[in-house]
Protein backbone atom coordinates (compact mmCIF):
# COMPACT_ATOMS: atom_id res chain seq x y z
CA UNK A 1 0.00 0.00 0.00
CA UNK A 2 1.31 3.46 -0.76
CA UNK A 3 1.03 6.51 1.24
CA UNK A 4 -0.89 9.64 -0.91
CA UNK A 5 0.88 12.89 -1.31
CA UNK A 6 -0.04 15.35 1.25
CA UNK A 7 -3.05 18.31 -0.29
CA UNK A 8 -1.12 21.45 -1.05
CA UNK A 9 -1.68 23.44 2.23
CA UNK A 10 -2.40 21.31 5.09
CA UNK A 11 -0.14 22.31 8.50
CA UNK A 12 -1.46 20.07 11.23
CA UNK A 13 -2.45 16.49 9.39
CA UNK A 14 0.36 14.12 9.55
CA UNK A 15 2.55 16.41 11.91
CA UNK A 16 2.79 17.06 15.76
CA UNK A 17 0.56 19.62 16.07
CA UNK A 18 -0.04 21.77 19.48
CA UNK A 19 -3.72 22.72 20.74
CA UNK A 20 -4.63 26.42 19.91
CA UNK A 21 -4.77 28.67 22.77
CA UNK A 22 -8.02 29.98 21.74
CA UNK A 23 -10.96 29.37 18.71
CA UNK A 24 -9.29 32.31 17.52
CA UNK A 25 -6.08 31.14 17.06
CA UNK A 26 -7.13 27.98 15.86
CA UNK A 27 -6.47 27.35 12.10
CA UNK A 28 -9.29 25.07 10.28
CA UNK A 29 -7.86 23.89 7.37
CA UNK A 30 -9.51 21.86 4.16
CA UNK A 31 -8.98 19.83 1.29
CA UNK A 32 -10.06 19.38 -2.22
CA UNK A 33 -13.66 17.60 -2.54
CA UNK A 34 -13.16 14.67 -4.86
CA UNK A 35 -16.66 14.95 -5.59
CA UNK A 36 -17.82 18.59 -6.10
CA UNK A 37 -20.81 17.78 -7.69
CA UNK A 38 -21.92 15.19 -6.36
CA UNK A 39 -24.68 15.87 -3.59
CA UNK A 40 -23.69 14.59 -0.67
CA UNK A 41 -23.78 15.09 3.37
CA UNK A 42 -21.07 14.55 5.58
CA UNK A 43 -21.70 14.70 9.61
CA UNK A 44 -19.28 15.21 12.21
CA UNK A 45 -19.84 14.12 15.81
CA UNK A 46 -18.27 15.42 18.84
CA UNK A 47 -19.79 14.09 21.91
CA UNK A 48 -17.63 15.34 24.00
CA UNK A 49 -17.19 19.28 23.76
CA UNK A 50 -16.17 21.40 26.40
CA UNK A 51 -16.28 25.36 26.94
CA UNK A 52 -15.93 27.45 30.30
CA UNK A 53 -18.46 29.26 31.43
CA UNK A 54 -17.84 33.01 30.87
CA UNK A 55 -18.68 34.46 33.99
CA UNK A 56 -17.88 31.44 36.75
CA UNK A 57 -14.87 29.72 34.66
CA UNK A 58 -16.58 26.57 35.61
CA UNK A 59 -16.31 23.82 32.78
CA UNK A 60 -19.57 23.11 29.97
CA UNK A 61 -20.09 20.01 28.44
CA UNK A 62 -21.77 19.68 24.89
CA UNK A 63 -22.51 17.14 22.41
CA UNK A 64 -22.43 18.79 18.87
CA UNK A 65 -23.78 17.15 15.56
CA UNK A 66 -22.92 19.20 12.35
CA UNK A 67 -24.01 18.19 8.75
CA UNK A 68 -23.11 20.28 5.89
CA UNK A 69 -22.86 19.88 2.26
CA UNK A 70 -19.56 20.26 0.67
CA UNK A 71 -18.83 22.18 -2.68
CA UNK A 72 -15.66 22.73 -3.54
CA UNK A 73 -13.95 22.16 0.06
CA UNK A 74 -13.94 19.50 2.67
CA UNK A 75 -13.16 20.41 6.27
CA UNK A 76 -9.96 18.50 7.44
CA UNK A 77 -11.18 16.21 10.68
CA UNK A 78 -7.66 16.98 12.43
CA UNK A 79 -7.57 20.65 12.11
CA UNK A 80 -11.60 20.62 13.19
CA UNK A 81 -10.59 18.22 16.40
CA UNK A 82 -7.87 21.07 17.07
CA UNK A 83 -10.56 24.16 16.66
CA UNK A 84 -12.70 21.77 18.77
CA UNK A 85 -9.89 21.35 21.78
CA UNK A 86 -9.37 25.06 21.44
CA UNK A 87 -12.89 26.08 23.18
CA UNK A 88 -11.24 24.06 26.37
CA UNK A 89 -10.30 27.22 28.13
CA UNK A 90 -12.39 29.26 26.26
CA UNK A 91 -15.31 31.59 28.10
CA UNK A 92 -18.39 31.66 26.40
CA UNK A 93 -21.76 31.11 26.75
CA UNK A 94 -23.36 27.94 24.54
CA UNK A 95 -25.24 30.05 22.47
CA UNK A 96 -22.39 31.69 21.15
CA UNK A 97 -19.74 28.59 21.38
CA UNK A 98 -22.41 26.89 18.59
CA UNK A 99 -22.90 29.94 16.21
CA UNK A 100 -18.96 30.14 16.76
CA UNK A 101 -18.31 26.89 15.28
CA UNK A 102 -21.09 26.97 12.75
CA UNK A 103 -19.75 30.53 11.39
CA UNK A 104 -15.70 29.71 11.30
CA UNK A 105 -16.85 26.31 9.52
CA UNK A 106 -18.72 28.32 7.17
CA UNK A 107 -16.14 31.18 6.69
CA UNK A 108 -13.52 28.09 5.91
CA UNK A 109 -15.10 25.33 3.53
CA UNK A 110 -17.91 27.62 2.26
CA UNK A 111 -20.95 24.69 2.15
CA UNK A 112 -23.13 24.42 0.17
CA UNK A 113 -25.42 24.05 3.54
CA UNK A 114 -24.71 23.26 7.06
CA UNK A 115 -26.43 22.80 10.13
CA UNK A 116 -25.27 22.82 13.72
CA UNK A 117 -26.97 21.17 17.06
CA UNK A 118 -25.40 21.70 20.08
CA UNK A 119 -26.43 19.67 23.21
CA UNK A 120 -25.61 21.57 26.26
CA UNK A 121 -25.80 19.29 29.00
CA UNK A 122 -27.44 21.57 32.29
CA UNK A 123 -25.98 24.48 34.02
CA UNK A 124 -27.95 25.41 37.23
CA UNK A 125 -30.76 22.59 36.20
CA UNK A 126 -31.35 23.78 32.79
CA UNK A 127 -30.22 22.06 29.58
CA UNK A 128 -29.52 24.46 26.80
CA UNK A 129 -29.86 23.41 23.21
CA UNK A 130 -28.72 25.55 20.07
CA UNK A 131 -29.53 24.96 16.61
CA UNK A 132 -28.65 26.84 13.42
CA UNK A 133 -28.79 26.26 9.85
CA UNK A 134 -28.16 28.00 6.76
CA UNK A 135 -31.19 27.93 5.10
CA UNK A 136 -33.23 24.37 3.76
CA UNK A 137 -31.55 21.14 2.81
CA UNK A 138 -30.72 20.95 -0.65
CA UNK A 139 -34.22 19.10 -2.23
CA UNK A 140 -33.19 15.17 -2.78
CA UNK A 141 -30.43 15.35 -0.21
CA UNK A 142 -30.44 12.20 1.97
CA UNK A 143 -30.19 14.05 5.44
CA UNK A 144 -30.35 11.38 8.62
CA UNK A 145 -32.04 12.17 11.92
CA UNK A 146 -29.11 14.20 14.24
CA UNK A 147 -30.31 11.25 16.34
CA UNK A 148 -29.45 12.59 19.90
CA UNK A 149 -32.04 12.46 22.53
CA UNK A 150 -33.12 15.60 24.91
CA UNK A 151 -31.63 15.69 28.04
CA UNK A 152 -33.78 13.12 30.15
CA UNK A 153 -32.15 13.02 33.95
CA UNK A 154 -31.76 10.22 36.06
CA UNK A 155 -35.51 9.07 35.11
Amino acid sequence: MTRSRRPEGLTQLGRQSRLPASPDEARLECVANPHPGVLYAVRFTCPEFTALCPLTGQPDFAHLVIDYVPQDQLLESKSLKLFFGSFRNHGAFHEDCTLTVASRLIAAAAPKWLRIGGYWYPRGGIPIDVFYQTGEPPPGLYLPDAAVAAYRGRG
